[in-house]
């Protein structure tokens, strides 16, 4: 199965092979302010996964709380973030779930940053749910 992903312009797009390897809702304060939202959802596809990008985005990187890194790469005309990558998923490359305006796409399997969830988010029973990322080893 083919997906692709765009901005709110289209001037930016990103193609992927198959389901995400893995699917978030990320409830960190970086992603709250990055979506303008309580919390954002991120889809993670093995770099190899990825079969096509056009446009030339803007980058933004920014030091996490555990120490690692993530940097944002968003169209510098609507100002959508299309894609992420993430020091801790080295070798893949996360998209917004929305950016593929996709119903029918599968499922986060788990919250992450809990520690930041406002408190009247609730998630499914069945996630894993996750207070906090490690932190960085190096």
């Amino acid at each position: 199965m083919e997906r692709k992903a765009q901005c709110m312009c289209g001037k930016l797009t990103i193609q992927v092979r198959g389901d995400p390897s893995i699917t978030l809702a990320c409830n960190c304060q970086n992603c709250q302010r990055r979506t303008g939202s309580v919390f954002g959802v991120g889809a993670y596809f093995d770099n190899h996964k990825i079969t096509g990008r056009e446009g030339t985005p803007k980058s933004f990187r920014v030091a996490t709380e555990s120490g690692n890194s993530v940097t944002t790469y968003f169209c510098s005309n609507c100002g959508s973030t299309l894609y992420i990558e993430a020091e801790m998923f080295t070798g893949m490359t996360g998209i917004p779930v929305g950016c593929f305006t996709d119903p029918g796409f599968p499922e986060p399997t788990l919250s992450a940053w809990n520690q930041s969830k406002y408190d009247w988010v609730q998630f499914p029973e069945h996630w894993l749910k996750l207070e906090k990322q490690a932190p960085n080893k190096s």
